[in-house]
């Protein structure tokens, strides 16, 4: 039984660098996605499954390991979890084929799911709802700083050694992980909820889904994360085939990203004591439908630069720093005995759906900005429409 009453800082900087280590994974490559199609012979859509597949095998491990580290432990799941993007990691630098590849990024990002799910719930297991919801903005500052700044890193080590290098960086953050938190990391779970196999997990996720307050903050999360995805997907191919950049200068302009995120977290932080969580997710999906509607007028408008891109969607991304942190830590709290299961549910609808509006990006593409734009704004007036559906009607507000 853990008697932890707070996370130090070093251990707080360990969580949020094993968070980060699913998305670094899966974003550091997207520079060489150009690179990778061009390599292997392959067309767009089946280039994008090295990374829409493993945003659904992120997918797939946030399911798995939640309910898991309800019943055996945070420390013990956590290092199974990283041990197996060790793994994976290994077979990406040596694949010699596309679909040796997809299949070993597959297995990468399920071993790497396990940072986002139980930094979360290791969180909500040291402290109580109200100071869940400050704390997880800072980790999530913490952490956003890593994944965003990995596409520039991606680009730069691609042009050094080629993009086979950057599987072996997680592959070295995976071992020094390992060993960090295997001599630092706290057992944080105070009680074991009995599991008795898929019937056990399939129970607990029908005791969340029939919560109108948990879907509500946990569609919230998953669309306001289609808008981040989808963006990510398709831009290193705007960035060459529609503005005639090179893909290095693709995680240049992508430093705007983790600026915005980590404002948007910041005011998500400051304020997380005096204005209301329901109120801070109304105004961080307004921000952000607000950023891509003006990323599309400047483009109908005749401003088709990077910057006329990257700065609108910035904005978005600020609001999307508001709104996330405060609905994970939500959908969490609406039912704290299931910690570790609503985390890990919340994290397979956002990775699932983000799968599939990769994967449609790809398929929609016509040579323009305009139908990755228009799925985002969708998904963004989504967000908030479930938000309120789900939360505020159910609580009878008006926000």
């Amino acid at each position: 039984m853990s008697n932890i009453d707070s996370l130090s800082k070093r251990m707080m900087i360990l969580l949020a660098a094993v968070s980060a280590l699913g998305p670094v994974a899966m974003q550091i490559l997207l520079p060489a996605l150009p690179v990778i199609k061009e390599t292997f012979s392959v067309t767009n859509d089946v280039a994008q499954l090295t990374l829409s597949l493993s945003m659904l095998a992120i997918a797939a491990g946030t399911l798995v390991y939640g309910p898991l580290s309800d019943k055996y432990g945070r420390k013990p799941i956590m290092l199974i979890g990283i041990s197996i993007t060790l793994i994976g990691s290994i077979c990406c630098f040596l694949s010699n084929t596309i679909f040796l590849l997809i299949v070993s990024r597959f297995i990468q990002a399920f071993g790497a799911a396990v940072g986002l799910v139980l930094a979360r719930a290791i969180v909500r297991d040291v402290y109580g709802a109200t100071e869940a919801a400050r704390v997880i903005a800072t980790l999530v500052m913490v952490m956003v700083v890593l994944p965003m700044m990995s596409p520039a890193l991606g680009g730069e080590l691609m042009q050094l050694y080629g993009w086979e290098s950057v599987f072996l960086v997680i592959a070295v953050a995976s071992v020094f992980s390992l060993v960090f938190l295997y001599y630092n990391l706290p057992e944080t779970l105070r009680e074991p909820v009995p599991f008795e196999g898929l019937q056990s997990i399939f129970a607990i996720f029908s005791i969340l889904f029939k919560s109108k307050a948990f879907c509500g903050y946990a569609f919230c999360v998953t669309f306001v994360s289609v808008v981040f995805f989808s963006f990510i997907s398709a831009a290193p191919e705007i960035m060459v085939s529609v503005l005639n950049r090179p893909p290095t200068d693709y995680g240049y302009y992508f430093i705007m990203l983790p600026v915005g995120f980590m404002s948007g977290n910041y005011v998500a932080r400051y304020f997380g004591r005096t204005i209301s969580i329901d109120k801070m997710i109304t105004v961080g999906a307004s921000v952000g439908i607000a950023g891509v509607l003006l990323a599309i007028t400047l483009h109908i408008m005749g401003f088709n630069q990077p910057l006329a891109l990257f700065a609108p969607i910035a904005l978005a991304v600020f609001g999307n720093g508001i709104t996330l942190p405060n609905a994970q830590a939500a959908a969490i709290n609406e039912f704290p005995e299931y910690a570790g299961s609503a985390s890990g549910l919340t994290g397979f609808l956002q990775m699932t759906a983000s799968a599939a509006a990769a994967q449609l990006v790809a398929f929609i593409y016509n040579g323009t900005v305009y139908p990755l734009l228009f799925l985002m704004l969708a998904s963004s007036v989504v967000s908030l429409m479930l938000f309120h559906w789900g939360v505020l009607r159910h609580k009878g507000k008006i926000i």
